[in-house]
């Protein structure tokens, strides 16, 4: 499918809607999520993904905003080695409001999170794999992501399920936009 200039997307969990034209357009499905056991003490691996296999070093951009109206309501992006290996970041939406997450998970997920102040309309997230480490940064209201939010091991070798995420993990779907993606390889 041609999403976002190339045509070597696909899914991890679809969504039941969704629409592609000069960006993303998702309705995310009910009780979705990526998490794995600490806290909650379950294992979630139904969120959905539209991402390409990226090998070594690259940098991942994403710019977003979402209707975001029940506890969790999730998107930004996700870097996958496995089910039991990956990062998640983006928005999450807790207490009302929208913050700056980052999940990263080595077999259990640890969960990071900033304030922003308001409710930003839109949020651009940057992902940096460099060597064995990923760097995420992020702008709000079309700032470009130069924050950064965390600095994190990530296996070097691996290749990467690379891209865009979004999930409802208690509420009944939402709809996100993803205004672009890009993609820089080294």
């Amino acid at each position: 499918m041609k999403v976002f200039g190339s045509d070597d997307w696909s899914w991890l969990n679809p969504p039941a809607s969704w629409e592609a034209g000069d960006g993303l357009s998702v309705t995310t499905s009910p009780r979705t999520d990526f998490w794995r056991t600490t806290h909650y003490g379950f294992i979630r691996d139904t969120g959905h993904a539209l991402g390409r296999t990226l090998t070594g070093e690259f940098t991942l951009t994403t710019t977003f905003s979402g209707a975001y109206t029940d506890l969790y309501d999730q998107a930004g992006v996700l870097l996958r080695i496995d089910e039991r290996n990956w990062v998640k970041t983006g928005i999450e939406y807790v207490g009302g409001e929208q913050l700056l997450s980052v999940v990263v998970t080595r077999d259990v997920s640890d969960w990071s999170v900033v304030s922003l102040p308001g409710s930003p309309g839109s949020v651009t997230i940057s992902v940096d794999r460099t060597g064995d480490t990923v760097t995420v940064r992020y702008g709000v209201e079309g700032a470009e992501p130069v924050t950064m939010a965390r600095l994190a091991y990530f296996p070097a070798e691996p290749d990467v399920f690379a891209g865009v995420m979004c999930a409802s993990p208690d509420g009944n779907g939402f709809k996100v936009d993803f205004a672009n993606v890009d993609i820089t390889q080294r």
